[in-house]
């Protein structure tokens, strides 16, 4: 079923969107950082793979995903104990795909969430590389970019390359590019991936109303274009569903400046 004249903002669009990055994964740990990557590894465990794990972001493994917000009651349904020392064989057996937010991204898919400007003297300081190097080396990731803009897509090389990808020169000595995976990159505007020549960052689909010349106008670097692109789904009735018993406190309506429609007007 799909919403005909149901309407739905662009945090429901980007939830679906990103929900789509773990279909076929089957049973590893879904980790979103972030109200909408949460929401979006949520729906993907209640919809499209009813396979994949969580946690309840505390210390104990959960047969169906916690709301988010006040729990009003709802206690949490838990499958086991996954404490920092599981999380971490998943992370370092390729059991895990984690949807997370960098502040910058290049054309290799290199990302920052570290600082921007020279790293002697940034003009902004921000998290560190965190976890971000183990992880790009050692499972699939994502990305959630809620603003495209040509400040997070940059042209040359990110400012602090907190994390691998598809650049050949940064390889450490024994890695092949067949062993860097990311998946997706959803943004306001688009979906994003690396299946153009040479793993060249590719328009996968186009949010209803938005154009190639707004997508490429708003990225650093040339972007694959294919012949037809399509256009993002559309939430289902179903997933709106989902993501209101999923956010009940609706904190995805705070997460994009004045919760704009899904459905925008052509510019």
């Amino acid at each position: 079923m799909t919403t005909n004249a149901m309407t739905y903002s662009l945090a429901e669009l980007l939830i679906c969107a990103a929900s789509e990055a773990w279909r076929d994964d089957g049973e590893v740990l879904a980790t979103g950082i972030g109200v909408i990557p949460r929401l979006a590894a949520s729906l993907s465990m209640l919809s499209s793979n009813p396979e994949l794990l969580m946690t309840d972001s505390e210390a104990f493994m959960v047969a169906e995903p916690v709301p988010l917000g006040a729990r009003n009651g709802y206690k949490p349904k838990f499958d086991s104990w996954m404490g920092f020392s599981r999380i971490f064989d998943n992370v370092w057996g390729g059991k895990r795909h984690a949807l997370v937010g960098p502040t910058q991204i290049d054309r290799f898919g290199q990302a920052n969430i570290s600082c921007i400007g020279d790293y002697a003297k940034p003009k902004a300081q921000m998290l560190g590389v965190r976890g971000f190097p183990g992880n790009s080396i050692s499972h699939a990731n994502s990305f959630l970019v809620p603003s495209h803009n040509r400040r997070v897509f940059v042209e040359g090389e990110v400012d602090v390359v907190a994390s691998v990808g598809y650049n050949p020169a940064r390889l450490a000595r024994g890695w092949s590019l067949e062993e860097i995976d990311i998946r997706l990159i959803v943004t306001d505007l688009c979906v994003l991936d690396f299946q153009g020549p040479q793993r060249q960052m590719r328009i996968r689909s186009l949010h209803p109303g938005v154009t190639v010349a707004e997508v490429q106008d708003n990225t650093s670097f040339a972007l694959h274009i294919a012949n037809a692109i399509p256009t993002t789904a559309a939430p289902s009735v179903e997933q709106l569903m989902l993501i209101q018993q999923l956010d009940p406190h609706n904190l995805r309506a705070n997460q994009l400046k004045d919760n704009p429609p899904g459905e925008r007007s052509p510019r």
